[in-house]
């Protein structure tokens, strides 16, 4: 290893022992080997470390395990020349090895019968170095303590590790953050790991990065993660133009950017298999898209005419109609807020109210006080606590700092933010905190004014969101599906442009649909548009409309420019700020409108809008929960060159053919 590599230790735990086996060199069985285990971070590469209590280790008997060979070449002791000859071979090994992430571990040579050895120098003493790249599965086993069997991906199994003093909870929690561990299928002792190249841990933290866009390929190789680029634009950037070569080369086709993109951002892979069969049906013609007018904002009266005496909200589908078609005053948002998110039942009384937020008070601030009791002691042994407010400090502290409700240092709006979001992990504990949840939370705080109703209305529009922060991310994946078949009908052409331009999928929306244009707009505006989804109006999943509309507005502008991959990136970024709400909001309910009047409709269309509720039931809920209708939306070519859409629901498969 180079002089100056910089090692910065994650993860620290003495007492891992290893029991030799009495085939292991003729070693007595019950004897013991005790090491510490660590997981460092050496020049930016995850690594878990094995060392035995002793530094000594005869370089003479050492066993390699190639990362890219599932051989083993097992170095024996033999005469003087030959053993100075083997460490010469060390030395170049580790060297070259070591930059591709091998792994190693190292035994001590049998005793060659010249003198006595003490017991604790005739036993092996095993060393082992991996990337947690090369990590396949864990293997978790009970003998009265814990042992773990870690499996690599193109080797042999490496000793197991038994925790007889505790430590494997913290060894795998601590792991957690740099890779995903899911049960194997049929067998929930073993963890299968998948490690997407630092993603678990920074890909959010890429995706809302704000900084300037533009920076020259070069850096993007030489440190992806220390140059700043803006938006998902960053991390698209980087992933593409790092496998696809020079510009004259030819372009990776649309299944290996999906594929590579994946590694970055967990879960995304699209898979492109083509499933067979399809009713094949011409380009549908949508007619002409009708003009929408919008209305002014919801005021105050008008608010409280919609209230019985006993404070119970009438006439509500009119009151969610006019919130659509124009939103709220500001004055009006704290209460309507609460019911538009659901903290509220809109048929409850004013001192059924009363009694909830009563009962909502005494809830909240005993799952904040779970956090706040926490000792520094239990919070050292507790990583997972520790890794969400290191991220919630990080987060809060950059959240709307331009607002006047959060700017400014020891600004208690920053203390409410991070009290609600820590209190929110003990509510919510697997999920925890994710980075761009502070976005989500910052303007209802703001609207709110209160601690607890913000904690409650978050909590209802998690509920919503949820999806777009699991590991897994399949509710994203599912919504970037969704958008591209809607943009595909809307406008084939222009589908087919970006298809050409390796950026079918629309990748480059992702920050649009992870925190609702958070980013996209200002905070006013995004109280607007927020307020407005919320009704629920006027369709399933109507903020898919809202992307095809921004993106029906730039598509000239695109084509006509001839954008490429990274430029389509680059301006699709360089919108954040400059788009027009009540604009969008038109195109979006007369896009809404031109589809639902489609006589001819393709049923999977139908249902991501949710036209067809009537006839598919609770499968008509949001797009986190429509595994079925992902699956289904498969793209290929069909053999004439042109590119079709394949759905499968209720036995309807689709395909669409210009």
């Amino acid at each position: 290893m180079a002089a100056d590599s910089v090692i910065k230790v994650l993860f620290e735990h003495e007492g891992v022992f290893i029991h030799p086996s009495s085939d292991d060199d003729g070693v007595e069985q019950d004897l013991l080997i005790s090491g510490s285990l660590r997981i460092v971070d050496k020049d930016a590469e995850i690594m878990v470390e094995y060392k035995p209590l002793e530094d000594a280790v005869d370089p003479t008997n050492m066993l390699c395990a190639g990362k890219d060979s599932s051989s083993v070449v097992e170095w024996v002791q033999s005469s003087g020349e030959r053993s100075h000859q083997l460490l010469e071979s060390q030395q170049s090994y580790e060297t070259e090895w070591d930059m591709i992430n091998a792994v190693s571990f190292k035994k001590k040579a049998c005793t060659n019968g010249e003198g006595s050895l003490n017991h604790s120098h005739e036993r092996s003493r095993w060393a082992f170095t991996f990337s947690v790249s090369d990590l396949r599965s864990i293997t978790v086993k009970q003998e009265g303590w814990t042992f773990l069997i870690l499996k690599l991906k193109e080797s042999s199994s490496l000793p197991p590790l038994h925790f007889h003093q505790g430590g494997s909870t913290e060894f795998l929690d601590s792991l957690r953050r740099f890779a995903l561990l899911s049960e194997a299928p049929g067998d929930e002792m073993c963890l299968m790991i998948s490690t997407p190249n630092k993603a678990l841990s920074q890909s959010f933290e890429n995706l809302l990065d704000d900084n300037n866009f533009g920076l020259v390929h070069q850096k993007f190789r030489k440190d992806p993660y220390v140059t700043t680029l803006g938006g998902f634009s960053k991390v698209t950037n980087y992933i593409f133009d790092a496998f696809r070569g020079t510009e004259e080369q030819h372009q990776r086709p649309p299944e290996e950017v999906a594929d590579l993109l994946g590694e970055v951002i967990p879960g995304l892979e699209i898979n492109q298999q083509e499933e067979p069969g399809f009713e094949v049906i011409t380009r549908i013609d949508l007619g002409t898209r009708p003009q929408v007018t919008r209305e002014g904002p919801l005021s105050a009266e008008d608010w409280t005419k919609h209230q019985d005496q006993e404070g119970r909200m009438t006439n509500i589908p009119h009151l969610k109609h006019a919130i659509f078609k124009g939103g709220l005053c500001h004055a009006v948002r704290k209460e309507a807020w609460k019911f538009l998110l659901g903290y509220f039942p809109w048929e409850s009384t004013l001192e059924e109210r009363k009694a909830l937020q009563r009962a909502k008070t005494d809830e909240y601030f005993r799952m904040k006080l779970q956090w706040k009791s926490v000792s520094e002691e239990q919070e050292r042994r507790n990583s997972r606590l520790r890794d969400y407010r290191s991220l919630i400090e990080k987060d809060v502290n950059r959240t709307d700092r331009t607002n006047r409700f959060y700017e400014g240092i020891d600004n208690p709006g920053l203390v409410l933010l991070h009290d609600i979001l820590m209190t929110y992990c003990m509510f919510d504990f697997d999920l925890g905190y994710v980075q761009g949840m502070s976005d989500l939370l910052s303007p209802i705080l703001y609207v709110m004014e209160n601690e607890v109703d913000a904690f409650w209305c978050f909590v209802s529009f998690m509920d919503q969101m949820h999806h777009n922060f699991e590991e897994q991310m399949q509710g994203m994946k599912t919504q970037l599906i969704q958008l591209s078949t809607l943009l595909r009908l809307l406008d084939l052409s222009f589908w087919n442009y970006l298809e050409s331009q390796d950026s079918g999928y629309l990748y480059f929306c992702f920050r649009w649909l992870l925190i609702r244009f958070k980013r996209e707009l200002s905070f006013q505006d995004v109280l607007r548009l927020w307020e407005v989804m919320w009704t629920g109006l006027p369709c399933q999943n109507f903020h898919l409309l809202v992307c095809c509309a921004i993106l029906d507005s730039e598509k000239h502008k695109i084509m006509e420019e001839n954008y490429g991959f990274n430029e389509i990136l680059k301006h699709i970024n360089e919108l954040s700020m400059k788009l027009d709400i009540e604009e969008i909001l038109q195109k979006s309910e007369g896009i809404c409108v031109q589809i639902k009047s489609c006589k001819d409709l393709p049923q999977s269309i139908s249902l991501i809008l949710g036209f067809d509720s009537a006839d598919c039931g609770s499968e008509q809920t949001d797009c986190g929960s429509a595994p079925a209708l992902r699956a289904a939306l498969r793209p290929d070519a069909c053999s004439n060159g042109h590119l079709r859409q394949t759905s499968s629901h209720n036995s309807c498969k689709v395909a669409f053919i210009s």
